[in-house]
Order: structure tokens, then C-alpha cells, then sequence
């Protein structure tokens, strides 16, 4: 470590970034995570201007005249618009470090495992254009692993099911490294979709993203909950074209979630299909944790404990795990470079 080096590193504002689907985590190093936002952007059409980021994009989402469009550019967990993730993270870099332009930091930013060598450069080189010092990948099923604390490094399985916004991901880690890892398209984005068309199909309502994701947020579930609940949405009658307000209950919504439910289950059941027997013995005690916004839909520990017969626990804080895992991974950066032989899986 030269004299520079050292004297960057006093001056350290390197970040863990969880560049998810549905939101944006921000872990400055030593300070923990310190931004948590909506993927959302909105433009100015004709200028192709950047007017908000974040929060307050997301306020605008369907709800914006011809000229202004607010978007996601994060499809999946991979970049659907270019320019756009790059002014997105650019936006949320500068305002971490209030400011400082300055600044180049070193990013570690969580990535689906399923996405190809194209998307994953797409991902490093719009962290480089934001103006990233150097940029380290590392696979969300293994943030959330290391964010929830699971003991990754040990010769023993321990098992995550990290259900995001665009991508669900499951694997078996051992030793350092994913054994099994599998990543599903279905997730909360998924869920939400259900919900809106179950409106149209049931109640012929036509309601939009925002209010199907608060549906599901107040009342949605998937395993019989103790004391069923109701709640009133609004939105546009399809047959009349004029607003109406609906009295729907849990039920109906764990019916509506019910396909994107039993795919995110089947995956599960395949990863434990083809996880080797050795590791197999290890969960029977062990288990599994759920990290990610959709493991807070009421009865996802229920559910899954009752298909797998594993034991199944919450992560502590499910929203935060993968920037935590990425902090911590950070925090272990410096430990890689002086014995790079350690955690040299996490690399890819």
C-alpha cells in the first residue's frame, strides 16, 4: 500500500450499492446503509432531462402528463435503459457523499446469478461511467447470505431465498461459494401484476402498479391467516370508465398471488432436488432464511416450511440484506487484496 494509497483510504468513501428492481440500498463504508430509494427515474421527453430520482420519481409513477415519463430501469434485475441506471446511480453516489464530485469510490454492487456476461458489464460499466473508482460484482444470493448472517465461509450448507422486486433467487452455500444457485423472474413486480389483472378479470377494475403493490402490502398473503382482512381500492371501472371503490378481502388476494407463490415454491423444491446429499443432512437442522421485500407477504415462512418440511426463518431486517452483504463484502475487500486466496469464489 504506496503512501497515496493510504492516504486515499483515510478519506475512504467506498459504498456497497443493492441495485435492485424495485429499490435502490446505499452502504457507505463504516457508516452503514445510509440511502434506501425507489428505482425510479423521471425525464423530461423532450429534453431528455433527469427532473427526479428516487422517492420522489416513484410518487410520480402513472400519474405524469405526455411530456414526463416516469421510469424503472431495472427490468428483472437487469438494466432495461442504459443512460438511465447510469444517471441513477450517479444521483445516488452524489448524494451519499453530499455532494463531493471529487470523489471516486470503490463499488461493490449485488447482481442477479442468473444474468449473462453481457448484463453483468452493462452493470460495471454504468457504475464506471457514475464515476466509480473500480467496481467489484457480487452475486445477490451471496450478499443476502452474508447480509443476513449466515456462516458462508464454513464447510456447512446454509440455505437463502432472497425474493426481490424483479428476481427471486435461491441457493445452497458452502465454503465460500454457491453449490446450487437458481434465479427465478417472478417476484414482487410479478405479484403486483397478478393482483392488477385479478381486478380486471374479477371486478372488472382497472387499477395501476402503485395501488396493486399497496394491496398487497396491507392485506396480501399466502398461508390462511388467523383473522381474514379487508380493504378498499379505487380505481377505474372497465366496463363504465369512471372511478369506482371495491371491498376485497385477503382472501381473494391470496388467491390472486397464488401462481407467482407456487413458482417461487417449485424453485425452491429444485434447488433442494440438486443440492448434494452431504449438505442436504446439514439443512434438516439448519434450514433456510427468506431475505427480500416478498418475504414480508404474511405466511411465506408458513407456506414454505409446510412444503419443504425444513425449518424456515425471517432474515432479522429482509429489506436490507443484500446491501448489508455488500457492505460487510466491502469491509472484507481490503482483507481479499492483502490474501486474495480467501473468498477468491465470491469473485467471479
Amino acid at each position: 500500500m504506496g503512501m497515496f494509497d493510504y492516504f486515499f483510504s483515510l478519506f475512504s468513501n467506498d459504498i456497497g450499492i443493492d441495485l435492485g428492481t424495485a429499490n435502490t440500498l446505499v452502504y457507505v463504508k463504516g457508516k452503514g446503509i445510509v440511502l434506501r430509494e425507489p428505482s425510479v427515474v423521471a425525464i423530461d421527453k423532450n429534453r431528455r432531462k433527469v427532473l427526479a430520482v428516487g422517492a420522489e420519481a416513484k410518487l410520480m409513477l402513472g400519474r405524469t402528463p405526455s411530456n414526463i415519463t416516469a421510469v424503472r430501469p431495472l427490468r428483472n434485475g437487469v438494466i432495461a435503459d442504459f443512460e438511465v441506471t447510469q444517471e441513477m446511480i450517479k444521483y445516488f453516489i452524489r448524494k451519499v457523499h453530499n455532494r463531493r464530485s471529487l470523489l471516486h469510490p470503490r463499488i461493490v454492487i449485488g447482481i442477479p446469478s442468473g444474468i449473462t456476461e453481457v448484463e453483468k458489464r452493462a452493470v460495471q460499466e454504468s457504475a464506471e461511467q457514475a464515476g466509480a473508482r473500480e467496481v467489484a460484482l457480487i452475486e445477490e444470493p451471496m450478499a443476502a447470505a452474508i447480509g443476513s448472517d449466515l456462516p458462508v465461509s464454513e464447510p456447512h450448507a446454509s440455505m437463502i431465498c432472497d425474493i426481490g422486486g424483479g428476481t427471486t433467487e435461491v441457493a445452497v452455500i458452502s465454503l465460500g461459494g454457491m453449490v446450487v444457485a437458481k434465479s427465478l423472474d417472478v417476484a414482487g413486480d410479478e405479484m403486483d401484476d397478478c393482483i392488477v389483472q385479478y381486478f380486471r378479470r374479477k371486478h372488472n377494475l382497472v387499477i395501476g402498479e402503485t395501488t396493486a403493490e399497496e394491496v398487497k402490502i396491507q392485506i396480501g398473503s399466502v398461508f390462511p391467516l388467523k383473522e381474514e382482512k379487508t380493504i378498499e381500492v379505487k380505481g377505474r371501472d372497465q366496463a363504465k370508465g369512471l372511478p369506482k371503490t371495491i371491498l376485497v378481502t385477503s382472501e381473494e388476494i391470496r388467491q390472486a398471488l397464488m401462481e407467482p407463490v407456487q413458482l417461487i415454491v417449485d424453485v425452491i423444491k429444485q434447488v433442494l432436488e440438486e443440492t448434494p446429499p452431504e449438505l442436504s443432512s446439514d439443512l434438516v437442522d439448519r434450514g433456510m432464511v427468506l431475505a427480500g421485500g416478498g418475504s414480508l407477504l404474511r405466511g411465506f415462512p408458513e407456506l414454505i416450511r409446510q412444503e419443504t418440511e425444513l425449518p424456515v426463518h425471517r432474515a432479522a431486517d429482509p429489506l436490507s440484506c443484500v446491501a448489508l452483504g455488500c457492505g460487510k463484502y466491502l469491509e472484507e475487500l481490503d482483507k481479499i487484496q492483502q490474501r486474495p486466496e480467501f473468498l477468491k469464489s465470491y469473485r467471479n
